[in-house]
């Protein structure tokens, strides 16, 4: 193990959890609120840049997921791959979570209460669409506030580097195939050429994009890179509110008239957050991990890649789709309640090292 790579690790777990990041949950209602009153009183801008599309991709928003998701992917050191053997154990559960229970549980979800239970009280022409966005919402790990929850409950920080490092070279190569299963199974035609090139501009390149940038600033030093760090950090928090205020310029009369929607999108999505780290906290437990270990592996498997998801989202069933109001109101929840989870985790200590 590289001096470097536990550095870094260390960095990562104790970097404070920022304003935008605790006060996430507030900041998007507050982007509900003012993208929903601009869409209705100034429609002709936010109309312009949803014309902005080249290949079935909108320009302007492609922009914000890059300054959104980059700065995340920096942090993530692929030379920390080999530490995966020293937790064999966690990283097992780790993978079994993410990608064979998570996605298709939500899959499941999403058909029980959307397309079951909720239909009456949902628009009868977006639940395929509710669906497919609570899909993409499941189908990628959480990259980097997973660092943040890792902290808060005193988790391994280079346990929790690579996890993350493993998730995401993991989705570069089951993102596609993961969604493209789950929408056919869900009978949602998947559009695959888009698809494809989704996985490319908001995966492949990005994470190419931030290994460099990485490398160039590990060049002059880790106080250096610390350093920028910080100071990229806000970019990702200001990118995901700017293309939220987006969304809801065109959700806004959507949201009007149907205003339970955002509730009723909620129930699936945190069920699917509860079972998943309830799950993943058990297992490491049944299978004698260690609590800091077990404590992120729990966190992964409950938390979404969410921002990777909007992209997506819209750029596969556009601004006004259903799929991408239901990736919103992933983000929507994400912190309240993780933070939850947090707690949970923390409180049962002691149960758990009985075990």
């Amino acid at each position: 193990m590289s001096a470097q790579c536990v550095v870094t690790a260390k960095a990562a777990a104790s970097a404070p959890m920022s304003v935008f990041e605790r006060y996430l949950t507030v900041w998007v209602f507050l982007c509900i609120v003012v993208g929903i009153a601009l869409g209705q009183f100034v429609p002709a801008p936010f109309q312009a840049l949803g014309r902005m599309e080249m290949a079935h991709v909108n320009l302007p928003v492609g922009l914000l997921i890059w300054v959104m998701i980059i700065p995340m992917l920096v942090k993530v050191d692929f030379g920390a791959l080999h530490e995966a053997r020293q937790h064999l154990r966690g990283i097992g559960v780790t993978l079994f979570v993410n990608w064979l229970v998570k996605p298709f549980s939500m899959a499941f979800l999403a058909w029980l209460f959307i397309r079951q239970w909720f239909a009456p009280y949902l628009p009868a022409d977006q639940l395929d669409s509710y669906i497919a966005g609570l899909i993409l919402l499941a189908a990628a790990p959480c990259t980097a506030m997973v660092f943040v929850w890792s902290r808060l409950t005193n988790g391994d920080p280079l346990f929790t580097l690579s996890q993350v490092a493993l998730n995401d070279t993991i989705m570069i190569f089951a993102f596609a195939p993961l969604v493209g299963l789950l929408l056919g199974i869900s009978a949602i035609v998947v559009p695959w050429d888009t698809l494809l090139t989704s996985v490319v501009l908001y995966i492949v390149i990005p994470l190419a994009l931030a290994q460099l940038w990485r490398k160039s600033l590990l060049a002059r030093g880790q106080a250096h890179f610390d350093a920028a760090m910080a100071k990229i950090g806000p970019w990702s928090i200001a990118a995901l509110l700017a293309t939220l205020v987006l969304l809801f310029a065109f959700q806004g009369r959507a949201i009007i008239e149907q205003p339970l929607v955002i509730a009723l999108l909620a129930v699936p999505i945190l069920i699917q957050v509860f079972f998943n780290s309830g799950l993943a906290y058990w297992l490491n437990r049944a299978v004698g991990e260690k609590h800091n270990v077990a404590c992120p592996s729990a966190l992964i498997g409950a938390s979404n890649f969410f921002e990777l998801a909007v992209a997506v989202a819209i750029s596969l069933f556009g601004f006004e789709s259903g799929a991408a109001l239901a990736t919103v109101v992933g983000v929507l929840i994400e912190v309240p309640a993780m933070l939850l989870v947090v707690k949970v985790v923390n409180v049962s200590k002691g149960w758990y090292e009985r075990g």
